[in-house]
C-alpha cells in the first residue's frame, strides 16, 4: 500500500495496490500493522459507518469534542466525492488550514483524518457511498458542526451553485465561534 503525507502531515492519503484481471479485482483495504507504522499511532477502530448521498449534497464540517473525539479512515465504494479535513486543534501551527482530495470507487484512495479535525465531503457524481471507520463511538452531545463556507477556512469546493444541505449543516457556525479541539478537555 502506498501512502502520502499531505500539506497537513497528520492527514494521510492511502492508495492500495489493486490486483485485477478479467474477473474483477482484489485489494487490501486495511492493514492494522501498515496503518500504525505509517500513522505512528496505535489504532482501535470501534465503529464502521456507511453513508449514501445524492449529487450536490455537502455534509459537514463535522467533528466530536474530547473525550469522544474521533479519528476517521474514509473511503468511497461507489461514486466520487471531494473529501475535506480542517485542522481545529487550538495549539496547531496549521489551525484553520484544510486539505481536500477526490476519493472515488475508481481510485480506491482512503483518507486518514485523526482526532482534532473537522470532516466534510461534497458528492460529485449522481450518488456516492462512503464507508469509514472511527476510533470512537458516535456521541451526539459531543458532535459539533462548522459551516462549510467559512471565509476564515476558505475551502475551494468543486462546485458553482449552492450545495444541498440538511438543516444541521445549514445552521452550523463559523470556526471563530466554534468549540475547538483541545486535548486537555
Amino acid at each position: 500500500m502506498k501512502y502520502s503525507l499531505l500539506s497537513i502531515p497528520e492527514i494521510i492519503l492511502f492508495e492500495p495496490e489493486i490486483f485485477g484481471d478479467e474477473r474483477g479485482f482484489f485489494y487490501e483495504s486495511f492493514n492494522k500493522r501498515v496503518f500504525e507504522e505509517v500513522a505512528g499511532i496505535e489504532v482501535n477502530f470501534v465503529q464502521d459507518n456507511h453513508s449514501k448521498s445524492s449529487k450536490g449534497v455537502l455534509r459537514g464540517l463535522h467533528y466530536q469534542l474530547p473525550p469522544m473525539s474521533q479519528g476517521k479512515l474514509v473511503r468511497v465504494i461507489d461514486g466520487s466525492v471531494f473529501d475535506v479535513a480542517v485542522d481545529i486543534r487550538e495549539d496547531s501551527e496549521t489551525f484553520g488550514s484544510w486539505v481536500g482530495e477526490i476519493l472515488s470507487s475508481e481510485n480506491k484512495k482512503q483518507l486518514w483524518i485523526p482526532e482534532g479535525f473537522a470532516h466534510g465531503f461534497y458528492t460529485i457524481t449522481e450518488s456516492a457511498e462512503l464507508v469509514y471507520k472511527t476510533t470512537e463511538f458516535y456521541s451526539p452531545e459531543h458532535e459539533r458542526v462548522i459551516i462549510w463556507n467559512d471565509n476564515q477556512i476558505s475551502i475551494k469546493w468543486p462546485f458553482v451553485s449552492e450545495p444541498v444541505l440538511n438543516e444541521r449543516d445549514t445552521l452550523a457556525i463559523k470556526l471563530c465561534k466554534a468549540e475547538i479541539f483541545n486535548k486537555k478537555r
